[in-house]
């Protein structure tokens, strides 16, 4: 080996232990644990994940989204019968047509096992598959509305709601027009409804203008039954008490048959003056020998 580099070796050597070095040691980080009691207050409770629009109509415990479900497919099987379809029709049928067919499986088996099974205004097939719209009134053209009609006029039930035949005839409006004379409307001056009644052209008579003119000057507004009756009874005429309807009068229960009691013999008051009581419990009459 060169001696002039072994000594520039030692020399950088002599150097380096000369020279003073400061050893640098790691700083340790001090940590300040807090009491329990202010930790419990810093912990924030865990926030709830936040609900999409697409999520939340797939949710299956959205009970406004099912019945959002089954309001449109009533609505939608309502207008079918209105427009003359009311052959029924299964579940995935029905969605199909409603544009539902993204609904969870969830909500399909609440539909066809609870929902419109149990809806009034749906009707199930005897196999349980398939549904139709239940109308109020089964009736499905003008002859069958008139035959209804003529039935509520024959048994006194009145007039029919036209919201009501409206709901249930298909193709309403045409067949009121077609049989608009044997019709009669009258609106209810409550809610301004309309009502449907019979028109029967056999009741239809003319009366004299002279009882026309009676009839309208009889003024009754004011008056109820019992002032009617006694100003008949004045004017010598019996009202018609006897011939209305009979109210049934309830039948009193007959009581239980008490047990008799029995009742003590009575003392012979009036012989109280002549009858004496002795030790022996023998009664003797005043004069009498006991013999």
């Amino acid at each position: 080996m060169d001696p002039a580099l072994l000594k520039e070796r030692e020399a950088f050597k002599k150097r380096a232990m000369a020279t003073p070095t400061v050893e640098k040691k790691p700083k340790v980080e001090k940590t300040f644990v807090a009491p329990k009691d202010d930790r419990q207050k810093k912990i924030r409770p865990p926030t709830a994940p936040k609900l999409d629009a697409t999520t939340y109509k797939t949710m299956a415990g959205s009970s406004q989204y099912r019945f959002g479900v089954l309001a449109k497919i009533v609505k939608h099987m309502r207008t079918r019968h209105q427009d003359g379809d009311d052959h029924p029709l299964t579940l995935e049928e029905i969605l199909d047509e409603t544009n539902q067919l993204d609904v969870g499986q969830s909500v399909k088996n609440w539909l066809g096992t609870e929902a419109l099974m149990n809806n009034p205004k749906i009707e199930v097939s005897p196999d349980g598959q398939r549904f139709s719209y239940k109308p109020v009134y089964k009736i499905k053209d003008g002859k069958s509305l008139l035959r209804l009609l003529k039935q509520h006029d024959l048994k006194g039930l009145g007039g029919i709601l036209l919201e009501d035949v409206q709901e249930s005839l298909p193709h309403c409006e045409k067949v009121l027009k077609n049989r608009a004379s044997e019709i009669i409307f009258i609106v209810r001056p409550i809610d301004k409804k309309k009502i449907l009644f019979y028109n029967d052209r056999t009741a239809n008579f003319t009366v004299d203008e002279e009882f026309q003119k009676l009839w309208r000057s009889a003024t009754v507004d004011a008056m109820d039954d019992a002032k009617i009756d006694e100003y008949l009874e004045k004017q010598g005429i019996r009202s018609m008490q006897d011939h209305g309807p009979k109210k049934q009068v309830p039948k009193r229960k007959k009581l239980a048959n008490k047990k008799r009691q029995f009742k003590k013999p009575r003392d012979n008051e009036h012989l109280a003056d002549v009858l004496e009581t002795y030790e022996d419990n023998t009664l003797t009459m005043k004069g009498v020998n006991p013999t």
